[in-house]
Parts: C-alpha cells; sequence; structure tokens
C-alpha cells in the first residue's frame, strides 16, 4: 500500500528545540514539495506560494500558525539530517512503484555544480541516484564527497533497494568485484559497462568481440545478436547488440560474482549526411541477448525509452534548475535534492502525457491539477 508523503514524513526527527516550534515539521515539508512541483527554486518562492494557496494548503496540512516565513522553511529544511530524510523518500518511493521482475534499474551520479560554500570550504554535492525505467520512478540515492567515492556509493545504495528480480546498469565507474558481489547478493541481475579502468579485461573483451564478429561463425564463439533501429529527431540509429556466453579468454573470471557473459553494442547514427560508430562493452550475469538489450538502454535513448540521464539528470538540470540554483548552507543542498527527487516521481506519475516542464506549469497555475499530482496516489 502506496505511503502518503504526510505518513512518510511522519517519523523524521525535527531538529528543532520544542519550544521554538510554532510550525509543524510535516507541514513546512509538504509546503516545500507542492512548491517545488509548482515552480519554486528557492526559499522566498516557496513562502509565496504558501500565501498564495494557503486555503487549499489547509485541505491537507493544518499551518495551525499560517505559513512560515522563507527564514523558518530554510532554516528548519537545512537542519535536518539528509539520510533520515533520504530513509524517508526511499520508503515513500518503494511503496509507490513495486519494482517488477526485471525491471531496468540504472545507477548513476550526478554533481549539483553551485552546490558548493567556499566560505565553509564545502565542496559541491554529489550524489548517487537509482532510475527504475518501466516505472518511471527514482527509488532512492545516496550522497558520496567526490565522484571517485561513487565505488564505495553503489554499494550503499543497493543496501537501501529492493531490487529482487532486476536488472542493474552502471557507467564504467561501477565495474568492480564488490559491486557485482553485492548485486547478485541482492538477487538482482547486472550488465556493467567496461573501459580501462579495467585494462585486462576491457582488452580481453573487445579483442574477443574484434575476432568473433570478424570470424563470422556464431555458433563456434557462442554468440547471440540482436539488431534495432530508431529514426527520429533528423537522425537514424541502428544498434547491434551482441552477447556471449564464452568467457575462456578472459582472465580472473572467478573474481567476477555471477558473471555469465560479455556484451557489446554498436551504434551507427546517420545524422546530417555524416555516419558515426560507437562501441560499448559490459559485464553480465545475463545469457540471452534480448534482456541484456533491454538493460543497456536504461542507459540510453531508443524508440522511446529514456534512461537515467533522460528521465532524471537532465529534468533536474534543465526543468528544475538545480545547477544554477544557489541553495548552500547547512545541509540544504542535500535535502533540497531530495525533494526535487520526490517531485519528479510525483510528475512522472501523473497520468497525461505532458512533459515534466509543463505539468509544473499546470500545477502552478491549477488546484486540481497539482492535487492530482501530490495526492492522488
Amino acid at each position: 500500500m502506496a505511503l502518503s508523503l504526510q505518513e512518510a514524513f511522519s517519523t523524521l526527527e525535527d531538529p528543532r528545540i520544542e519550544r521554538h516550534k510554532r510550525h509543524q515539521l510535516v507541514d513546512i515539508l509538504i509546503l516545500t514539495v507542492c512548491a517545488v512541483i509548482s515552480g519554486a527554486e528557492g526559499w522566498e518562492a516557496i513562502e509565496t506560494f504558501g500565501q498564495e494557496k494557503q486555503a487549499w494548503l489547509r485541505q491537507w496540512i493544518p499551518l495551525a500558525n499560517g505559513i512560515p516565513s522563507h527564514d523558518c522553511i530554510a532554516r528548519v529544511v537545512s537542519r535536518i539530517v539528509p539520510e533520515q530524510l533520504t530513509g524517508c523518500f526511499i520508503a515513500w518511493a518503494q511503496s509507490v512503484a513495486e519494482l517488477s521482475l526485471g525491471e531496468v534499474v540504472a545507477i548513476d551520479g550526478k554533481t549539483a555544480r553551485r552546490s558548493s560554500d567556499r566560505k565553509n570550504k564545502l565542496g559541491a554535492i554529489h550524489r548517487v541516484s537509482a532510475w527504475a525505467n518501466q516505472a518511471g520512478i527514482s527509488p532512492g540515492q545516496v550522497k558520496t564527497g567526490a565522484k571517485s567515492n561513487e565505488i564505495t556509493a553503489i554499494p550503499a545504495l543497493l543496501d537501501l533497494l529492493e531490487v529482487k528480480g532486476c536488472i542493474i546498469t552502471i557507467d564504467a565507474i561501477g565495474c568492480q568485484t564488490g559491486i557485482t558481489e553485492k548485486i547478485i547478493e541482492k538477487q538482482a541481475d547486472y550488465a556493467i559497462a567496461v573501459k580501462g579502468n579495467q585494462k585486462y579485461l576491457y582488452e580481453a573483451i573487445t579483442d574477443y568481440f574484434a575476432q568473433a564478429i570478424t570470424a563470422d561463425k556464431p555458433e563456434l564463439c557462442q554468440l547471440q545478436a540482436h539488431t534495432e533501429t530508431y529514426a527520429g529527431h533528423g537522425r537514424i540509429e541502428t544498434r547491434r547488440f551482441y552477447l556471449s556466453t564464452c568467457l575462456d579468454t578472459l582472465p580472473d573470471t572467478g573474481k567476477w560474482k555471477g558473471l555469465k557473459g560479455i556484451g557489446m553494442v554498436e551504434s551507427e547514427r546517420f545524422v546530417n549526411g555524416k555516419m558515426t560508430t560507437e562501441r560499448r562493452h559490459y559485464i553480465c550475469s545475463l545469457a540471452e541477448v534480448k534482456p541484456f538489450a533491454h538493460a543497456v538502454r536504461g542507459h540510453c535513448t531508443l524508440r522511446g525509452i529514456k534512461g537515467i540521464e533522460n528521465s532524471l539528470h537532465w529534468v533536474l538540470d534543465v526543468t528544475f534548475r538545480e545547477d544554477d540554483s544557489r541553495i548552500r548552507k547547512g545541509y540544504a543542498p542535500e535535502n533540497f535534492n531530495s525533494v526535487r527527487q520526490v517531485a519528479i516521481n510525483l510528475l512522472k506519475n501523473e497520468a497525461s502525457k505532458l512533459s515534466v516542464k509543463r505539468k509544473r506549469f499546470m500545477s502552478a497555475i491549477s488546484d486540481k491539477f497539482r492535487e492530482k499530482v501530490v495526492f492522488s496516489l
């Protein structure tokens, strides 16, 4: 059963001293989420939204002492322990959309570029997020100090998620033995990109496919192939997916938990009369080419299926203007990122075919539409 936002936030520890509480914590958070969904990008805008929509908000939260000031909202949100808010977010997201068998869960990191606080010598916030393609939801995220620390953040995120039966896709930074072990421990499958950070493995895979495809004897190479073509937006793209269960040429296969196959995707793009070719290589716990092709799409766009870069990171950057945000005090950058992801989940799960940008505009001008987005799950 899906949790309401009020229920999800009710377990959150209030960082304020009791005698200083004029506004309930849940009231502040629901106000913030509704305002961000409706286009607010800062504290003053949240307060303004609250003042204009106070009567509507009182249908859902008491607001016994009216709308809090923008300073109050900023002070409270910046003091909430991020791990606690993330826990509430994950519990709510998993109650809203149970991930189905074979669901592709893409994991990737993103830096909020202007979240650094030079005065207090704090770097920009970097977070590792998950995106479930079929469910159209971000089931969770964790913070990491720098991009190199994604190696430790990815297992921490997997520990928080229910991904049994799903297929986890990760870029090359996640090609680590500990990460494959964690994925198998969670009873999930994986398709992980391989590049130069695993030099000998990468060389063995690229050499294998170069020879196997040239030999044109797939039955001898245990090679499976699948081709898809996409035409649109002024380009034609053909993708050839190859998967082999022959692991004889790979070094130290035993250290990769659950390893069953190696894959390659060859993308040919024809744009403005020019042809470009790109090849990407993978290790995976899958033994069939079609599930492998299905998984790889989790990080890219084909036939209208959008991966994590398009569905989450692009929306955060372009629609929510995260990289332009000047919110940087205390825990505010991390917590506001969680609020944005809650907003994205709510907007994506609204049934109409409108873009996220259009849905935000509709939420700003229509109480009925906003109610459907926030409170109809």
